[in-house]
Formats: structure tokens, sequence, C-alpha cells
């Protein structure tokens, strides 16, 4: 095959799905042998391409022909009075030196020419090409994070504060002031206070675990009872009867599945962890009954390590009230604890992690009530949203009439 030349030219709107349109037209070429040669005009005023194939059988003639004509496809786009073009030559035999030397100049100097936000027609068939920037920037929201994922940095917290938290927190904290609260005597904390540190961590570990839908006092007298029975270490609640420990904590709030639990939990201890509770907030998440409150909680006061809130009803509640959590990319309030865990850590200064479950626990177990909050009486209830929105409404009950008989009696009168 004498010398085979390609002239490609690029608009720059349209400039990489020509490439890949051109670029099919030169693997047919190549595949068909019987294709002896193709050429490719353009109107630039009228943007259409014409295409003239002609072709002939593998005579004598047709190969002369073949001899002395290229194969040549050429496009050329105008912008303006600026021609954009490039040559690309492909050869199997030897090229008359002179011949040559012309042939290599305008390669040259139409690569020069070409500009470089296109990439030339041998990029797309024997290189691979580098992607596009990723449009994800584009998106709202997104810009930032992808930036900090490409150059290696933390990504900044994207929640603002909530208004006046401070002003309302420390209000909050003056109210509770006096520690009227069952939780300050009778909380998870108060559990296993004069035992050593080994068997304490078991005794914070088994007061979070009754303390689930179980008010304090309830708690903290089945803790106590377990106390006085000896049944507040591993050992001793894995080699006890499980109608023992029902009848001891009774009347906490699930106790038969408690009483279960709590001997399996035991039992893991004994055998896994020598007779300590876990160290991690896995490992804890493991045990049987044991929810994402009650691990946070032990990790906080058992292992003095914290790693998240307590979030429990009352948390749960007064940061929906107060406007302080919402669901992810809406304005709606959260509807489970996690999801309120997981809302507050967001913002809230991780020095107010744990003193910020005790002080609202009390503050609901008082003030901020689950049924008609006394608002009233709050100092905050004007930076409150909720504030006099949750007060029970009056009875809709009829008044009784006085002085009627009964209509059975009316008609036997009558």
């Amino acid at each position: 095959m004498k010398k085979e030349r390609i002239q490609f030219a690029s608009k720059n709107e349209k400039a990489e799905g020509e490439c890949c349109w051109f670029m099919n037209q030169i693997e047919m070429l190549l595949a068909r042998p019987t294709l002896i040669a193709t050429k490719m005009t353009a109107k630039p005023e009228a943007g259409i391409v014409r295409r003239k194939v002609s072709t002939a059988a593998n005579t004598d003639k047709a190969l002369r022909r073949s001899r002395r004509r290229r194969l040549s496809i050429t496009a050329s786009h105008m912008e303006g009075s600026d021609a954009v073009a490039s040559t690309v030559s492909f050869s199997e035999t030897e090229i008359p030196g002179q011949n040559k030397a012309v042939l290599d100049r305008n390669l040259s100097e139409s690569k020069k020419k070409k500009p470089s936000c296109h990439p030339d027609i041998e990029d797309f068939a024997y290189r691979n090409v580098s992607p596009r920037p990723s449009r994800l920037n584009a998106v709202a929201g997104t810009s930032e994070l992808t930036s900090c994922v490409r150059r290696n940095e933390p990504v900044k917290n994207a929640v603002e504060s909530p208004a006046n938290w401070e002003k309302v927190l420390e209000g909050i904290r003056k109210m509770r002031s006096s520690e009227d609260a069952p939780v300050d005597s009778m909380g998870c904390e108060k559990a296993g206070c004069s035992l050593p540190s080994k068997e304490r961590r078991f005794a914070v570990l088994t007061s979070s675990l009754l303390s689930s839908q179980t008010k304090d006092h309830v708690t903290h007298g089945a803790v106590e009872r377990l106390s006085q029975n000896g049944l507040l270490t591993p050992n001793s609640v894995d080699s006890a009867d499980e109608e023992t420990i029902k009848g001891l904590i009774y009347p906490v709030g699930f106790y038969t599945r408690k009483a279960s639990n709590l001997k399996k939990i035991a039992n893991i201890c004994v055998t896994k962890y020598d007779g300590d509770i876990p160290s991690s907030l896995e490992e804890l998440l493991q045990l049987p009954g044991i929810g994402p409150k009650m691990a946070h909680l032990v990790m906080n006061i058992a292992w003095n390590n914290v790693q998240g809130i307590c979030v429990d009803t009352h948390v749960h509640r007064i940061c929906n009230r107060l406007g302080w959590v919402t669901k992810p990319g809406t304005k709606q309030k959260t509807s489970l604890p996690e999801q309120t865990r997981e809302a507050l850590q967001r913002w809230l200064p991780k020095e107010e992690w744990v003193p910020i479950n005790p002080l609202l626990v009390g503050f609901g177990q008082t003030i901020c009530t689950p049924l008609r909050p006394h608002c009233e009486i709050c100092t905050v209830s004007e930076l409150c949203p909720s504030a006099f929105k949750e007060a029970a409404s009056p009875s809709k009950q009829k008044p009784k009439k006085t002085g009627s008989w009964p209509k059975s009696l009316t008609k036997v009168i009558t």
C-alpha cells in the first residue's frame, strides 16, 4: 500500500464526537480491502458532511488506480476566519526522501497548530485518554466534599449550631442546680459506687440493662436487691437460677427477658473477658439486650471513654422540642434516639457529650415532662419553639343533664 494520509480537523464544540466518528470510519476502511477510496468533504456554512465511496473489483485496473491514489479523509471546519486542521500519516512502504520530508514538515506544522485541549486521533486509537473531571462538583453540596477528598483533607462540618443553644443549655443548668430529679440519686452511674472497679463495671452494665423502659427508682431498687443477695458479679449471676433473678428484678419492664439476657451476659463476661465486661463499643453492642444508648453510657461511666452521646427517651424528646436535631437533609424531627444522637453529635462540642445526658434527663423528669410539660415555670420557654404547644387540651365531655328522666322511664310513665 502507498502512503495513507489522514487529515483531521476539529471544531472546539464538537471535537470529541468527531474524533470518535472519524476513528470508526478509519477502522472500517482498514478492515475492508475492497473499499478503495473514500473522500469526505464538509460544507462549513451548512454543517453537512458528505461521503462518496467508490469500490472496485480486485482487478489489475483497480490495483493500478489504487497505487495512484491516496486514501484521504479530510475534514475541515471554519470558525470565523480561522481553520483548525490536523494531519496524521500511516505508511507501510518507504516513501521517497523528498516527499517524506515534505510530509513530515506538514505533519509537524499541523501538530503545532492543534489545540492543546483536544486530543489527536492517535490518542483515541492507541492511548488511554485521561477521563474528564467528574461533574459531581457542579452538584450543590458536593463540591466541598469532593475537593476535600481529593486533597486528603478532613471534610468541614456543614451543620450549623442551633441559635441560642448555649443560652438554653445555661438556663437548663440553672433550673437543674437543685439536683432534685430521680436521676441525680438513682441513675445508672450510682450503681455499685462502693464496689471495686471490676465489680462496679459489671454493676453499671447490669443497671443499664435493667433501665430500659423502666423508671429510675424501679431500676435502682432492682439493683439494690441483686446486691443484697450477692448477685452483682458475673460469677454469681452465671451460677444463679434464672427464676431467682426474675423475682429479684421484678417489677422492671420486660423482667423475664432481662433476666435471661443478664444470665447470658454474665456467662460471656466469665468465659470471654475473665470476669470483666467488654472494653469497646463494638463488643458491648454484641451483648444480648444492649443497645447504642446503653453501650455509650457504659463506655462513659465504666471505662471513662467517651465515644458518643447517651441518648434516651428524655434527651430524644427535649432535643426535638428545642429544635436542636433534624433528619439529614430535611427539617423534620428525628423519629429515633439513634437519629437524635447522630444529629446532636454533628454540632455539639465534645466536652458537652457526657454532661448533657443527666442534665436533660433530670430536666425531662421534673419540668419538660412527656405529658403536660411545665412551660409556665421553664425559664427558657421564650427560646423554645415548642413552648405552650403541647399543653393538654381540656376534656370535651358533654355536661350531664340534671332533673330529667331517662327515656325508658318517660315512655313507661306516659
